[in-house]
């Protein structure tokens, strides 16, 4: 990953900054599903954790011209005014890494039990003792609201910024450009 581009939302009286970075990181999934790549990265360099938020600007990492053909296809359509695309740019040689990952938190004790009972052959009495509501854990990390494509169903794409590392790890990553392993370059 020696490159990148920066994707920056534009002040939009209209649309909060969350529902244009929402719309973006859809956007980009889908541009990265029709790319058929596990090679670009990314990151949001101006996330907070207090408070949540994962910021103005997405950061996509990779070769020049991995970046270059999902550049080339239209996947930014409709989102123009909204954003100030950047150039394709080396990524700096003193950067350090990082892993950027999706995380799973159990936010829904519910959930869990329906997803259980209709993977197991369980009662509702049986899920409930298995499952119980102290599975629950608070969840600090920032999200993303994406809508999947494949149930048509809102979901919350929580994303961790892992340690700073000295040396760059080698991963496949997700079409949301998210990876359990592999580092990108943070500056």
């Amino acid at each position: 990953m020696d490159a990148y581009l920066e994707i920056t939302l534009r002040p939009d009286p209209e649309f909060g900054q969350q529902l244009l970075l929402d719309a973006l990181m859809g956007k980009l999934h889908r541009g990265l599903v029709g790319a058929e790549t596990n090679a670009i990265g990314v990151s949001f360099p101006r996330y907070s954790e207090k408070p949540r938020n994962l910021g103005d600007q997405l950061r996509l990492h990779g070769t020049a011209d991995q970046l270059g053909s999902l550049m080339a296809q239209a996947w930014l359509t409709g989102m123009s005014d909204h954003l100030l695309v950047s150039d394709i740019k080396p990524a700096p040689a003193e950067a350090r890494y990082r892993v950027v990952r999706r995380i799973q938190p159990k936010t829904n004790a519910e959930r869990l039990r329906r997803r259980y009972q209709q993977r197991h052959a369980v009662s509702e009495e049986e899920v409930r003792s298995l499952i119980p509501d102290s599975v629950v854990k608070p969840v600090s990390a920032p999200f993303l609201s994406l809508r999947s494509a494949s149930t048509g169903r809102r979901f919350a794409l929580f994303v961790d910024h892992g340690p700073l590392l000295n040396e760059p790890v080698n991963g496949e990553f997700s079409s949301y450009g998210l990876s359990q392993a592999g580092t990108i370059p943070w500056f």
